[in-house]
């Protein structure tokens, strides 16, 4: 979620029913995965530097010993303010459930060994989409305790003055149903839609396999598409429909004018808005849309026709944006919704043209990205260029000769050197540094693991620190963090049980919406006034487990999306 100027919630007494509490990470925990390891993977806990030198793993269910070693070296992590060694138990093959002991402290959480470890993970952070689709009810043979009644239809839906043209003026209703509600509120946004839905349809094109072999239970199961697809493509057909016909600009978003309070999706009925067209929305569209085009390629017959209108909405998206190129988001003064602005557009270009050339096979695009000036970064909604790098590299034989197949895969190796070098010197061992503790730092610390999963994949699997630092990535979120958290609700012996998700706290159920990735330690607190009880201002400590907090509790679509990717590479690849 893009952070806001302002935020609609509940009153206090009312949100909290006392302040908000938490206790501050137990010092003395073991950090480990709290789900588990594929048989081949590289596994490390981080235990508390104390007098003990050596650490066991026994069997969870007799307490057996079966593997005892040394602890790494006492190293200090100055973002948790923590001294700790590692536990490493890579050699550990054998299928089981175990515990990691250390002499003084007590046993870590149960983790698994096994393979395909993260199936019931993956599917839970696909399945998290499927729980946040806008205008339809969600259904007991597919959401279980988590059926709801269909919210948003999004059929009558005015065109803001902000976004009013000659063929739809102000007022003008037109119709934009499905997509995925955003985050933990009811809005739809195209730049945050963005980058989800690329990453969903990289992992497809990335993994096939793996997910043609999937049953996550949707309504379209069993249709002849794999889930991962039909899941992107309740949010790719808003997405189409956010499209003026008329010259092919794309829509901001689709938003109330102000937040909903902390209700189910049904009950809010505020009237609701597609507001100003923006360069940014255009060439995310693009880049997405051409994408989608070529994922769609094979299934003509359940979609006839849909490969080729998604290409053509993507050109034509292309069309505007070259037409408008500097056109910034700018929030009109009755709209108080996330904004998602972003006012330096050449990595969106460089993106729309990279898909654009992918798909087409038209040389004009590819000099149209400027490859020479467009560096590779670790993505995120507000800098979409290493999506760039990632897609040119991942298609690299199929690219026609204008491409400098030398330069693709050094963008994308050269960042990956630099996260794996971060985590060979981390006293976590994560790819992350200081200043990654940002509001939705667990996005980011996944979205460098698909950097480096990509890079492994392109390297023929010959630099295998690369897999590991993508492996410590996924150990991070699941519960090897300063907190002790696993950051993704319904998985680990602790997860996170309070996200600012306004179906998981308005629907009566004490357990929330499970597969959701909340967004991790953000020193910035930017909710603070309404939760004043952070543990601490630490970068890796500062997390509140409660639903006041959307500056470190709230789940998003974007943040998801890695997850998803994530968990479909270690699974794939060890």
């Amino acid at each position: 979620m893009k952070p806001c100027t302002k935020r609609r919630l509940l009153p206090l007494a009312a949100l909290l029913g006392a302040a908000c509490t938490q206790a501050m990470a137990d010092s003395a925990a073991i950090k480990i995965n709290q789900v588990g390891f594929p048989p081949a993977a590289q596994k490390l806990a981080v235990v508390p530097a104390g007098k003990a030198a050596a650490f066991i793993v026994v069997d969870a269910h007799t307490g057996k010993p079966v593997l005892r070693e040394k602890l790494g070296e006492p190293k200090p992590w100055d973002v948790s303010g923590e001294t700790v060694r590692i536990a490493d138990f890579t050699a550990l093959k054998t299928p089981g459930r175990y515990r990691l002991r250390v002499a003084g402290l007590p046993d870590s959480a149960p983790f698994d060994i096994q393979g395909n470890v993260y199936r019931a993970l993956n599917i839970g952070a696909l399945k998290a989409y499927y729980y946040n689709r806008a205008s339809t009810a969600l259904l007991p043979q597919h959401a279980g305790i988590y059926a709801r009644a269909a919210g948003h239809p999004d059929t009558e839906v005015l065109v803001h003055a902000s976004a009013a043209s000659a063929g739809r003026p102000e007022g003008t209703v037109i119709s934009a149903p499905k997509g995925w509600y955003d985050a933990g509120d009811y809005n739809k946004y195209i730049v945050n839609s963005g980058i989800s839905t690329y990453t969903l349809l990289a992992a497809w094109e990335h993994f096939p396999q793996y997910f043609k072999a999937q049953d996550s239970n949707l309504p379209e199961s069993g249709n002849g598409m794999p889930d991962i697809v039909n899941e992107a493509l309740w949010n790719l057909d808003w997405m189409l429909a956010m499209q003026d016909p008329g010259d092919g600009g794309v829509y901001h978003k689709l938003t109330d004018k102000d937040f909903d309070g902390m209700v189910m999706p049904d009950q809010p009925h505020a009237t609701r808005y597609v507001v100003q067209k923006s360069t940014a929305a255009a060439l995310d569209f693009a880049a997405v849309m051409a994408v989608a085009s070529r994922v769609m390629a094979p299934f003509e017959r359940q979609r006839p026709g849909l490969s080729a209108r998604m290409r053509q909405a993507a050109e034509a998206a292309w069309g505007w944006a070259q037409a408008h190129p500097d056109q910034i988001y700018r929030q009109p003064a009755d709209i108080v919704t996330g904004d998602y602005s972003d006012s330096k557009l050449a990595d969106e270009f460089a993106w729309a043209a990279a898909e654009l050339y992918i798909t087409t096979g038209k040389d004009s695009y590819y000099q149209a990205m400027r490859p020479g000036r467009l560096p590779a970064g670790v993505p995120s909604w507000g800098n979409v260029g290493g999506l760039a790098w990632i897609s040119l590299a991942h298609h690299l034989p199929r690219l026609t000769p204008a491409a400098d197949k030398a330069l693709i895969t050094r963008r994308i190796t050269s960042l990956a050197d630099q996260l794996r070098d971060t985590w060979s010197q981390s006293p976590y061992r994560v790819p992350l540094k200081k200043t990654d503790f940002v509001w939705g730092s667990n996005a980011v610390l996944l979205n460098q693991a698909m950097v480096l999963l990509h890079a492994y994949r392109i390297g023929r699997n010959q630099q295998p620190g690369y897999l590991q630092a993508a492996q410590s990535a996924l150990d991070y979120v699941l519960g090897r963090n300063a907190t002790g958290y696993s950051f993704v609700t319904g998985f680990g012996a602790h997860p996170a049980m309070h996200p600012h998700h306004r179906p998981s706290e308005a629907d009566g159920i004490s357990a929330p919406v499970p597969g959701w990735l909340v967004g991790g330690p953000n020193p910035g607190q930017e909710d603070i006034k309404n939760c004043k009880s952070y543990p601490s201002a630490l970068p890796a400590l500062s997390y509140l487990d409660h639903v006041c907090s959307y500056a470190s509790n709230e789940v998003a679509i974007n943040w998801n999306a890695p997850l998803v990717y994530v968990s479909a590479a270690l699974n794939s690849l060890q």
